[in-house]
């Protein structure tokens, strides 16, 4: 045969091939309208079945605004947004659907804009806004419930009694990703969600970067929860939430959170800047946090809970600065799950970390802020809390600085050392640095735990404050070593009560207060 001819035959036969396998999909082409009125719901959904059925490609939405209600991504499927595009979600609670099996293993609202159940290589990227709504939607669901409670209850879950915050049963996520694997949320801006913003559930190797998150719209707008999933990298992005910004949680005895590393992250949030909890009753381990900007803070900046009979083992937080925070780091082992098994939590490393807590409210500008506590209180130090009978074990706390307002006042709130037997153990409630009340150290507060070294510790106080800088309270197996206490936070005191095997070095000026069995000074 002539090899001219054969060379043409194959020329042919890849020609042919490439006009019949697309890889790019313009949603205009098939019917989808960016007009910001018309409801493509059933054309992008139509599209996304094609594609991932063809073998999969890139969905492309240029400039324009794409009204929709709930669809649901598929093997091999990239939606890609121009800039200029954006994915608006409807404002009609109805237009979104329970779009997963009955057979997921998901416990909460299995509801929301984009969603992904039981799929491989999926992608939202690209430089455009995928904007729920969610003021709207959320709004929408409150009157439903009072106008016609039968229809609210039909698309949502929740029967419990209205309380004074709004409930999140019927609300919808912006993205929900359900036991999925290779996922990537890139370059987008993700914006007001009706609750969670991202939603991320037993999934494996998860890659979140460059994206912008804004969702300050209502109540319980998570930026990013990551559910007892594996093998997670956020980096380079900027998160500001109404509630926690990145929140890892553990909704399943069976599974729980692993290899997962954030950094190079800006964050605000009126609740927590980065949480683990409170959902723990997997737990979560070998989890890496560096080099994270955070501001405008209500709650803690970082906030470690185990309270539901999971663990927390393998924490490094390092490369911390937190300007107008509420709370620098907020420990607590709990047993909120009783009469159940207590949980653990251990080997946990923080260093290199510059707070700033201020006197006024921190999320002051926020348009839904931090719910006001309902009694009067001082400023809350940092804590680290077991229960009794249970220690934390094995923190480490290294070249940190936290400055503090001071100024409080027993006038307003008391709770002297002498009386420091009553600080509350709440072991069964919600773990909040609140939730003690009013605490007896206006800088560290440490009870029920073993293998505590501090080491390089500055604590500020900008006024004098009525309590002593550190209380450590049935401590023991720990180090602290080079700690200062500056500023007009007088007294520059540590209390020991209970503590056994203790080595303190500190300034001369910091004196030693309580029965000194059990402790070695340097």
């Amino acid at each position: 045969m002539n090899p001219k001819f054969i060379f043409l035959s194959l020329v042919l036969i890849l020609l042919s091939f490439k006009t019949s396998y697309q890889s790019d999909y313009l949603v205009t082409d098939y019917g989808i309208i960016g007009d910001a009125k018309t409801l493509n719901t059933e054309n992008i959904q139509n599209l996304i079945d094609q594609v991932s059925k063809n073998g999969g490609g890139k969905i492309i939405f240029p400039a324009g605004k794409f009204l929709s209600g709930s669809i649901e991504l598929k093997d091999e499927i990239e939606l890609y947004f121009e800039a200029g595009a954006v994915l608006l979600g409807s404002k009609n609670p109805f237009d979104y659907k329970k779009v997963v099996s009955k057979d997921t293993l998901s416990t909460r609202h299995n509801t929301a804009l984009i969603s992904a159940h039981l799929r491989n290589n999926v992608k939202i990227t690209g430089y455009g806004t995928v904007n729920g709504q969610g003021g709207y939607l959320a709004l929408a669901l409150d009157s439903l419930y009072y106008a016609d409670p039968d229809s609210y209850f039909k698309i949502s879950r929740s029967y419990n009694e209205r309380r004074k915050r709004p409930n999140e049963g019927g609300r919808p996520n912006l993205i929900f990703l359900n036991q999925s694997k290779n996922i990537q949320i890139k370059g987008v801006t993700l914006k007001n969600g009706a609750e969670w913003v991202t939603r991320i559930e037993l999934c494996d190797s998860v890659v979140i970067d460059n994206i912008k998150l804004e969702s300050d719209v209502y109540w319980n707008n998570d930026g990013i929860d990551l559910v007892d999933s594996k093998n997670v990298r956020i980096t380079n992005s900027d998160i500001n939430a109404a509630d926690d910004a990145i929140c890892f949680k553990s909704h399943h005895k069976f599974s729980y959170c692993e290899n997962i590393y954030v950094s190079n992250c800006k964050i605000r949030s009126s609740a927590s800047a980065v949480k683990f909890g409170t959902a723990s009753h997997g737990g979560f381990k070998n989890i890496e946090l560096n080099n994270l900007n955070i501001y405008d803070t209500y709650r803690s900046a970082i906030a470690l809970e185990a309270v539901d009979g999971g663990f927390i083992d393998g924490v490094k937080v390092s490369n911390i600065k937190a300007v107008n925070t509420g709370n620098a780091i907020f420990i607590k082992l709990g047993h909120r799950n009783a009469p159940g098994v207590v949980g653990s939590l251990q080997n946990v490393e923080i260093k290199n970390i510059d707070v700033t807590v201020p006197k006024e409210i921190p999320d002051k500008d926020y348009e839904i802020r931090g719910p006001m506590l309902p009694f009067f209180h001082n400023k809350f130090p940092s804590s680290i809390t077991g229960i009794p009978g249970y220690y934390v074990k094995n923190v480490s706390i290294e070249n940190v600085v936290i400055r503090y307002p001071g100024g409080g006042n027993q006038a307003y709130a008391n709770m002297p050392t002498w009386r420091m037997e009553g600080v509350p153990e709440n072991k069964e409630s919600y773990p909040e640095f609140s939730m003690f009340g009013e605490l007896p150290a206006w800088g560290l507060y440490v009870r029920h735990v073993s293998g505590l070294n501090l080491k390089n510790i500055r604590l500020e106080a900008k006024e004098a404050d009525y309590r002593p800088s550190i209380v450590l309270d049935d401590v023991n197996n720990s180090n602290l070593s080079a700690l200062q206490i500056k500023g007009e936070g007088y007294p520059k005191q540590i209390v020991v009560k209970d503590v056994k095997n203790i080595k303190i070095m500190t300034d001369k000026e910091v004196e030693i207060i309580g029965k000194n069995s059990g402790i070695e000074l340097k």
